[in-house]
C-alpha cells in the first residue's frame, strides 16, 4: 500500500514537470511553427512545418513595422530537407521585424517578431609612437608579478610556501616509518 502510495505522488510530481514547460512558454510558443534568431545583422528563420510542393518548400518575408502584409516585405524563398526548412536575410538595419514563413500549399507555418540590435563593432585606432621610447611588448611569464606588492603580501606568501614545504617533509618522514602512527 505504502509503495502504491509513492508510486502516485511521484507519477502526479513527474506528469506535473513535464507539463510545466509547456505551460510556462504560453500559447504563442505553442501555436508559432518557426523559430527566428539574430547575429549582428543578419536574420534567420527555421521550420519544419513545410513539405515541399513542385520543387519548393514555401517562401518566407522579413516585414518592418511599416508593411501590412505579406507581399510587402523581403522574401526569400525556403530551402533544406524534410526535417528542417530555413532562410535567411543579411544587411538587416537595426529595427524590429516581423517574420513570417508561407508554405508553398499557402498554409502560414508562423509569425514572429524580431528585434535587430544595432552591432558593436570593434574599432582599431593607432597611436603615434616616439621612436627613443620603446615598446614594452607583451609581458608574457610574469603573471601576477607584473604589479608591485608590498612586503606583507610578500612574506604572507613566503610564510605559507615555506609552511607547506614543512608540512610536506613532515607527511613523508612519517611515511617512511611505518611503525609509528
Amino acid at each position: 500500500m505504502h509503495t502504491s502510495r509513492l508510486l502516485l505522488r511521484s507519477g502526479l510530481t513527474l506528469a506535473t514537470a513535464a507539463a510545466l514547460p509547456a505551460a510556462l512558454a504560453g500559447p504563442s510558443a505553442a501555436a508559432s511553427g518557426i523559430s527566428v534568431s539574430t547575429t549582428g545583422s543578419t536574420v534567420s528563420v527555421v521550420t519544419s512545418a513545410c513539405t515541399q510542393i513542385n520543387g519548393s518548400w514555401g517562401t518566407a518575408a522579413l516585414l518592418t513595422s511599416r508593411q501590412a502584409n505579406f507581399s510587402q516585405g523581403r522574401q526569400t524563398p525556403l530551402a533544406g530537407t524534410t526535417v528542417s526548412q530555413s532562410a535567411a536575410w543579411t544587411g538587416v538595419s537595426p529595427g524590429t521585424y516581423t517574420v513570417v514563413v508561407v508554405c508553398s500549399s499557402g498554409s502560414t507555418a508562423g509569425s514572429q517578431s524580431v528585434i535587430v540590435s544595432a552591432s558593436s563593432s570593434p574599432t582599431i585606432s593607432t597611436t603615434a609612437r616616439s621612436s627613443a621610447a620603446p615598446s614594452r611588448g607583451v609581458m608574457g611569464g610574469l603573471g601576477g608579478a607584473a604589479r608591485d606588492y608590498g612586503t606583507l603580501t610578500l612574506g604572507v606568501g613566503a610564510a605559507l610556501v615555506g609552511a607547506g614545504v614543512v608540512a610536506t617533509g613532515w607527511v613523508l618522514r612519517r611515511r617512511s616509518k611505518p611503525y609509528r602512527l
